[in-house]
């Protein structure tokens, strides 16, 4: 475990890019997800989220426990991420209320689905949290996306939307989806708006 695996510098081009567009292959990762809709400020989002975390340091930390993982190896905690959508897309998303999302968090290539089950139990046992019965373990790709870091206040990143489509409008990409990722590399109960860093990446598509 001296070789500790850190997100930022061992998957820099996925956590760390540029605050300009750009286009890449995102392959296949390992996911705790969760799924539910409403208002991102009101405690059901909190819950979802604490469920995340919970089970994820559980993994994290099993190293100092009588069952290790097969594989296992030290690394850094990923960042939360969420994918967006509308419960109802005739609405806006200034209605927060009608916001659906999918959030999640990178988990270490050694958790198999076994361990997940595993772990799940034990966190029940520790941290009870009803919103554990809904995480599932899944492995998502995004396959070819434009991303960029957005700097500042989530209410200004249609701004940075913009300039991401426009990127891909002069370049031959096509937004292939309405919904998107955003990853969060600050946490928003510590860090003031306009500090805020976030990814933000849809999927495209190369025009023909």
């Amino acid at each position: 475990m001296n070789n500790k695996i850190h997100y930022k510098k061992d998957y820099k081009s996925f956590y760390q890019p540029k605050a300009v567009p750009e286009v890449l292959h995102i392959p296949a990762m390992p996911f705790l997800t969760i799924e539910g809709s409403g208002d991102p400020n009101e405690e059901p989002f909190a819950q979802d989220t604490a469920a995340l975390y919970s089970l994820s340091y559980a993994v994290k930390m099993s190293y100092k426990s009588d069952n290790v993982p097969t594989g296992y190896y030290e690394y850094t905690v990923f960042p939360l991420e969420g994918i967006w959508d509308l419960v109802d897309r005739t609405k806006t998303a200034v209605d927060k209320s009608n916001l659906k999302y999918k959030i999640m968090i990178r988990q270490p290539d050694f958790l198999t689905q076994e361990g997940f089950i595993h772990f799940l139990e034990q966190t029940r046992r520790k941290k009870p949290n009803p919103a554990l019965d809904r995480v599932c373990f899944e492995e998502i790709e995004d396959g070819t996306s434009c991303q960029m870091l957005h700097a500042g206040s989530f209410e200004h990143e249609p701004a940075s939307f913009a300039q991401m489509e426009a990127f891909c409008a002069d370049n031959g990409w096509t937004r292939t989806s309405k919904l998107h990722r955003e990853i969060y590399l600050s946490d928003p109960r510590k860090t003031i708006p306009e500090k805020r860093k976030t990814v933000l990446r849809f999927k495209v598509e190369e025009n023909k």
